[in-house]
This record gives structure tokens, C-alpha cells and sequence, in this order.
């Protein structure tokens, strides 16, 4: 068949739109050719030889590096190609940890999905798998460099979309391995503890640091009472793992909180609330004073872990108010301080370096925490199957009282641009509704990695960045460097937001975008819009905070 819009894979003929590799092409035929190490949004690597394909002439070529060509014949099946792929995962199992019952990654590993597909049931090689080799100096990681099959998505992941670069490639053939400079531990080189690494890392070499085991120990202690907030984005990743399709299953979570024996269960949407007004009275602030502008959002501690390490010059733009997470915790401490019982404070989060910020000094009372344990999405879901609830039969529940109110504005919190539309929310004069429609569609909402727009304030306008990925965000700090100007500036370090942070399972771009859309028709059906109406609000600030909003609320991140 010759067409110019054509190549023919497997004799069916594909037509070419725009693809910019061969393995896009195959995929869009319909086949799943297997990877290690390509990512869309990754620059090509090459290494894993996986996605190979054959063409007419019995070559073989790489479909993740090859062009799609008009008139090109390929295969994807061959014996040649069966033989190869059997080879290349025999090789890697025999320099590789098999004790796969016992791994985090287990289920849900790449090696050992492609290992059954292949139907590969005995190795010929000896295994020379070094001995463990655990690295657990991170709050929000753990690293294991005898589960390592070099495919370098963590390295480029930490490189490309970060801007991080506390990875890379160290030593040369045999003895090569991913590790920071000089071999420093992990925990103490220039890592943010955002965890796109582990997001990416087809086996376990890099795990979310697991702390649920610590947590099962205080469910049932009967001296603690155990207090638990769930960020907004943890609501719309829990329903694909129990088989539901992106629906909000938040009265789902709550009842199965319940069970597993949480004494309180709020809504990190409120935390997000008190969030909105501390944060946009301090913009505005610093606008009526032209002082440290632009102003910085501080919500993700990536983000501000990446300024402190490469920008601290640039600290005192960043926002001064404690995240959501910190915020609504010390409200708790506050409320239940004179209870009886030890409270316990329980972050459930979609975020690994949330794990980081619960250890800082700076949120450190008397040397203890103010939230004592931060569990990922991840564990959340893991600690619900290993208790045995059958998440689809048990019935819905409500969010405990005396917190039982939120806002549509703190439930947006989970996707990029959502910060930023709270804020405008609240300093917009017109409260409307259609005028609070109209802020929805000048250019805050959607999943680019940099979205910039101008929202009128007075007589004049405000120029706002909403940024997610750190390499997005770098990029905005050189042209504000550069002398461009911006008053507000949103910055998430995971790519699209909170929803894909790296402690939600792994999202790929669709399901990004039902995460995003299933927030907005939460915040749709939110009675209240704007976090200054929550009723709660007076409450928690007259009869809890009181004469402490700037104690309990703000935090002075520089030495």
C-alpha cells in the first residue's frame, strides 16, 4: 500500500498524524509494546532495548527513538523480537532481588508484570543481586540500590521536569548506579522529598517512605485520641483502586476511617479556607505597601524546600502563612489541648514532602510535631485492604463536627490553579455568581505547566503565574529575574498539582484530567464558594485561635 500518510505495523495500515516516535504509532494501532524507560513526558533515553521492533528487512530498531517514516514497514511480534525482549528480562532478574512477596513494588512492579507476561518462570543465570543496599535518611523516600535496573526514569524525572538534580548516574559499566554527589545519603543532599522519582521508578529501587505501621500502633491505644484531615485531592484518587470510575468517594473514606479506628476525621478543605484569607489579606497587604512582591504561595513544601536550597534570596516573597496541613493541625492542638487523653494528629496527604515539613523545627512544639504522622494516599488505601473493609459496600459518612463546614474554594486546593482562584475569590468585590464563573475562564484553570493571565483589581490589573513542575517554576523565577513582573505567583512542584502528587497512585495524563475535572464539579456543588463564608470560619477564629492567628497561622521559614 503506498500513501504518503501511512506505515504499516503488523500489515495494518496505521495512518501517521503528527506521532513523533514509532512506539506512539504502535500504540495507536492498538498494541502495548513493553517500556522501562520511556515516559511521554521524559526525554528519550534509549536504554531498556524493551520497545524494539522489526522491520522488513529483519533490522531492528528502537521505536522510542525512530521516527514514524511514510511507506514504513514494522513488526512488533516476531520470534526475533520474543527472544530478545525474554532475554533482556532474564538478564536483568539475574542481577535483581526476587524476594517480590516481601517488596513494596509488589503487584505493581514493571519487572515482575513483564516477567509474567513473557511467561518467564526460571532464569538461566545466576543471580549476582547484590545485598541490600537501603538508604532511609529521607522523610519522604527510601532508596535501594539492589533493586535498580539503571533505567534512569528517576534520574531524568529529578533532572528535566524538577530542576532538582540530587540524582544521576554514577561510575561507568558494571558498577554503574543512580546516586546523589559523592554517595551523600539522600536526606541530606538537595532533594525536595517531592518523590516524582519513586513515581516514575518501575520497581521498588525508590519507595514512598511508609510510616503506617507506626500509625496502626496508636488507632487503638486507649489513652490517645487520634485526629485525622484529609487533603481534597486524597478524595478523587482513592475510588479507580476500589474499582469505582473517578467518582468522590470522600463519605466512603471517612466511614472507612471510622473502622480503622480514627477517633475525629475533618477536612483539610477547611485548613485550605483559613489558608485563602490569611494568604490573600498578606497579598494585599504587600501590594497596598509595593513590598515583596511578587508574592510566592507557600502550600507546597517542595516548593519551598527548592527556593531555600536554590533561591534564598527570594524567601522573603514566599508566602509567610503555614500550609493548609499545618494550619487546620494546630488548630487542632489548640481546640483539644486540655483534653485528658493525648491527641494524636493525622495528616492523610497526596504529597511525600508533606512527610518532610511534619519534621521541620519550624512546626515543632516543645521538640514534638504538630502533626505527628503524615500517611500518602498510597498507605491510606493499603491500610484499608489490609483491615479487610470492603470499600464498596459500607456506607457513606459525614465529616465530624464542630468542622463540618468547607468551601468549594479550599476543595480546588488539590489542582494547579486552584490557590490562585481561591485567592481571587476572595478579593473580587463582586460575589456573584456569574462573576465568580467568569474568574473560572480567565485562564486559571487547566493542566499547563505555566499558565500566566491578568484579573482586573481597582483601577488597575494583577499579573498572576500559576506554575507546577519545579522546572516550570525556575523558569518563571528567571524572567522575574530578568526584570519581568508578576504580583502573584502559584507554585506546586508535581506536574498539574496536588492531584498528581507522588503519594496518589500513579496517574497517567487522562486520568490527570478526570482528577482535575472531578474537583471542580466537587467545588460546583459546594453551597459555599468563598472561603470567607464558610461559617466556620468565625468560630475558629473567635473561639479557638482567638488573639493567636499569627502564632498559630504564619511561619518565619528564614534564619
Amino acid at each position: 500500500m503506498k500513501n504518503e500518510n501511512y506505515m504499516l505495523i503488523d500489515n495494518i495500515p496505521v495512518p501517521i498524524e503528527g506521532e513523533k516516535n514509532i512506539l506512539e504509532m504502535v500504540r495507536k494501532a492498538g498494541i502495548e509494546l513493553p517500556t522501562f524507560c520511556y515516559y511521554s513526558e521524559l526525554s528519550v533515553y534509549g536504554a531498556c532495548r524493551m520497545c524494539m521492533v522489526e522491520n522488513k528487512r529483519g533490522g531492528m530498531e528502537a521505536s522510542c527513538s525512530t521516527p514514524p517514516r511514510a511507506g514504513m514497514e514494522i513488526y512488533t511480534n516476531t520470534p526475533k523480537l520474543r527472544k530478545h525482549r525474554k532475554m533482556i528480562l532474564e538478564l536483568l532478574l539475574s542481577n535483581h532481588c526476587r524476594d517480590c512477596n516481601t517488596c513494596d513494588k509488589n503487584g505493581k512492579c514493571k519487572l515482575q508484570e513483564l516477567a509474567n507476561r513473557f511467561d518467564i518462570h526460571r532464569v538461566r543465570f545466576n543471580n549476582t543481586s547484590p545485598d541490600p543496599l537501603v538508604d532511609d535518611s529521607s522523610p519522604s523516600i527510601t532508596k535501594d540500590a539492589s533493586k535498580c535496573i539503571l533505567c534512569g526514569d528517576c534520574v531524568r524525572v529529578c533532572n528535566e521536569v524538577q530542576n532538582v538534580g540530587a540524582i544521576d548516574f554514577a561510575h561507568r559499566g558494571s558498577k554503574m548506579t543512580v546516586s546523589c554527589a559523592f554517595d551523600t545519603p539522600i536526606g541530606e543532599s538537595n532533594c525536595v522529598g517531592c518523590g516524582q522519582c519513586a513515581s516514575v521508578c518501575p520497581t521498588g529501587a525508590i519507595i514512598i517512605k511508609d510510616d503506617s505501621h507506626l500509625l496502626w500502633q496508636e488507632l487503638w491505644n486507649p489513652d490517645t485520641n487520634v485526629v485525622c484531615q484529609i487533603a481534597p485531592a486524597v478524595r478523587v484518587a482513592v475510588a479507580k483502586e476500589f474499582g469505582y470510575k473517578g467518582e468522590n468517594v470522600m463519605g466512603k473514606i471517612v466511614s472507612s476511617l471510622k473502622r480503622l479506628g480514627f477517633n475525629y476525621v475533618f477536612d483539610t478543605a477547611t485548613g485550605a479556607d483559613m489558608t485563602v484569607i490569611e494568604e490573600a489579606n498578606e497579598f494585599l497587604d504587600r501590594i497596598k505597601k509595593g513590598e515583596n512582591i511578587p508574592l510566592f504561595t507557600s502550600c507546597c513544601p517542595a516548593w519551598v524546600k527548592y527556593c531555600e536550597n536554590k533561591y534564598p534570596e527570594l524567601m522573603p516573597n514566599v508566602s509567610t502563612c503555614r500550609s493548609p496541613m499545618q494550619m487546620y493541625a494546630s488548630v487542632f492542638k489548640e481546640k483539644y489541648k486540655n483534653d485528658a487523653k493525648r491527641l494524636v494528629s493525622v495528616a492523610i496527604m497526596p504529597c511525600t514532602a508533606k512527610k518532610g515539613e511534619a519534621k521541620r523545627e519550624e512546626f515543632m512544639i516543645d521538640g514534638k510535631p504538630i502533626v505527628d504522622y503524615v500517611i500518602t494516599t498510597q498507605e491510606l488505601i493499603k491500610m484499608i485492604r489490609e483491615a479487610g473493609i470492603c470499600f464498596s459496600e459500607i456506607e457513606p459518612e459525614a465529616i465530624d463536627m464542630p468542622f463540618g463546614s468547607i468551601s468549594g474554594a479550599g476543595v480546588i486546593f488539590g489542582v494547579t490553579g486552584g490557590v490562585t482562584e481561591a485567592v481571587i475569590r476572595y478579593i473580587s468585590t463582586d460575589k456573584s455568581k456569574s462573576a465568580l464563573k467568569m474568574i473560572a475562564y480567565n485562564g486559571v484553570r487547566g493542566l499547563e505547566g505555566i499558565k500566566e493571565f491578568t484579573v482586573p483589581f481597582g483601577e488597575s490589573e494583577l499579573k498572576i503565574a500559576c506554575v507546577s513542575g519545579l522546572s516550570n517554576a525556575d523558569a518563571i523565577i528567571q524572567r522575574i529575574q530578568n526584570g519581568e513582573h508578576f504580583d502573584l505567583v502559584e507554585v506546586m512542584a508535581c506536574p498539574n498539582g496536588c492531584i498528581n502528587g507522588a503519594g496518589q497512585p500513579i496517574a497517567k495524563n487522562k486520568e490527570r484530567k478526570k482528577r482535575s475535572a472531578e474537583l471542580y464539579n466537587n467545588d460546583s456543588m459546594c453551597t459555599i464558594k468563598s472561603s470567607e463564608e464558610n461559617p466556620l470560619m468565625d468560630y475558629i477564629y473567635k473561639d479557638i485561635i482567638k488573639d493567636k492567628s499569627h502564632e498559630l497561622l504564619h511561619v518565619n521559614y528564614i534564619k
